[in-house]
């Protein structure tokens, strides 16, 4: 396998695509640095429908309205302001720990109305954890960011424009700064109905640069580097990107807050509900992006496409607690949906806009869960789980992308119901599967009709 670490400009998407995918464990943790970036100037408060937008969204220290991998949060959200509204027209980085905004320069003269919201990403604080299986979490987080968003009431999305056009759009300045890779927006307008003008990035992205962050660059581990190499390769993109509506948006969007549960739920869900929750995650997910619902409980199977058909028989769970870097809590959970695709070979393009919509679409449909009182999980990490060979399919064509698991239990206090906690290595747990070909103890066998969920 090449090592992405010692050669990282050496096939650099498709080489670290496998190593995330492996069960190499990953090194010891190292500084994560600031968990919000600082900038000069005096903040402002984030002023009326848009203080309701950000604080449904975004707001928060560890617990957050989006999941994140590790309660890490590496998002970030630049606010590009045009005229029509408040605050003041131009650029603002928003401090979500304070709920603040951070003036960072004005407009251009031919800024349009509305507030595009380009997201961005500081690896580092994912990378420090996770070290190689890292960066595929940070297009499953700004995934997530991008649910929470929708479901507070953004207008549009863009999750195809050059990474380096969102990032001059933003007004970021190269070399100040620990690095932030832009790979998403939203936008924001009058009117649900309304879409920015198609050259909305480029308006904004001739005017400039923005004043940059304090603080220095910190010393970047070959790991961090490396992941720097494969943002840059799976944002860049073919110009200006494509603005549309946010896919599979329920019609009423749920208005209970997403927690995720705690390890250790259990109980399957009611058939209805997962059905529901498989049907939401297929409408919001990408082209390409398969989902499948594995359950425990006395008939134990996996489930998927129109009426919930039965492709596998048997208990996949354990296999998934393998999988998962050995978290064995995983094999006790209800349910788990699943998302899988990507081939191992894909291209960059794919690559981002597989997990984007992943984590997209788990987001939404956790925030369905949450309103359904199910508890709830993310579960982002996943090593050798090639679950479409798994299902008799070639492999290397479809693993495991992303996934939700899902039980029943007693409604608890906000208080009690943790953030994402960091997902446990197998090293670091007593009690975890033990590590090794994810073999299943009860291997699933294919229904008469054969075929892999749709």
């Amino acid at each position: 396998m090449t090592d992405v670490y010692a050669n990282p400009t050496a096939g650099v998407s498709g080489a670290a695509l496998r190593l995330a995918r492996s069960g190499r464990v990953p090194g010891p943790d190292f500084a994560a640095g600031s968990a919000v970036t600082a900038w000069p100037g005096q903040a402002v408060p984030v002023p009326g429908a848009l203080d309701r937008l950000l604080r449904a969204s975004l707001a928060g220290g560890r617990l957050r309205p989006a999941a994140s991998a590790g309660a890490l949060h590496p998002v970030n959200v630049h606010l590009l302001v045009g005229p029509g509204g408040v605050p003041e027209p131009g650029r603002y980085a928003y401090d979500p720990a304070a709920h603040r905004l951070h003036p960072r320069g004005g407009a251009p003269a031919d800024a349009p109305d509305g507030v595009v919201l380009v997201l961005t990403v500081t690896a580092r604080r994912t990378v420090s954890h996770y070290a190689h299986r890292a960066w595929p979490l940070l297009l499953l987080d700004t995934g997530h960011a991008l649910a929470a968003l929708a479901l507070a009431g953004a207008h549009a999305v863009c999750a195809d424009a050059d990474g380096t056009l969102l990032a001059a759009a933003a007004g970021l300045t190269a070399g100040a700064g620990e690095p932030e890779h832009a790979v998403a927006a939203a936008w924001w307008g009058r009117a649900p109905g309304e879409r920015p003008a198609h050259d909305v990035l480029a308006r904004w992205a001739t005017h400039g640069p923005g004043d940059a962050p304090l603080g220095v660059r910190r010393p970047a581990p070959a790991v961090l580097r490396a992941a720097w190499d494969t943002l840059a390769e799976v944002t860049a993109g073919a110009g200006e990107g494509r603005w549309c509506g946010f896919p599979g948006l329920p019609s009423s969007p749920p208005r209970t807050r997403r927690r995720s549960a705690p390890p250790g739920f259990g109980g399957v869900p009611e058939r209805a509900e997962l059905a529901r929750l498989l049907h939401a995650a297929e409408a919001a997910g990408p082209e390409g992006v398969r989902w499948c619902v594995a359950v425990g409980g006395p008939e134990p199977a996996v489930l998927g496409g129109p009426g919930l058909r039965t492709p596998a028989r048997g208990d996949a769970r354990p296999t998934l607690a393998r999988w998962a870097a050995g978290q064995g809590w995983l094999a006790e959970a209800g349910a788990v949906l699943l998302a899988y695709g990507c081939p191992d070979d894909a291209p960059p393009a794919e690559i981002r806009r597989t997990h984007l919509g992943a984590g997209y679409a788990v987001g939404i449909a956790q925030a369905l869960a949450c309103e359904a009182r199910l508890a709830s999980r993310p579960v982002g990490s996943w090593q050798s789980a090639d679950l479409g060979a798994a299902l008799g399919e070639p492999p290397g064509r479809s693993a495991v992308l992303h996934a939700l698991a899902l039980g029943r239990r007693a409604e608890e206090r906000p208080e009690e119901r943790p953030e994402e906690r960091p997902e446990e290595r197998p090293e670091e747990r007593t009690n975890a599967v033990p590590p090794g070909p994810p073999t299943p103890a009860r291997p699933p066998s294919h229904s008469a009709q054969g075929a892999p969920p749709s």
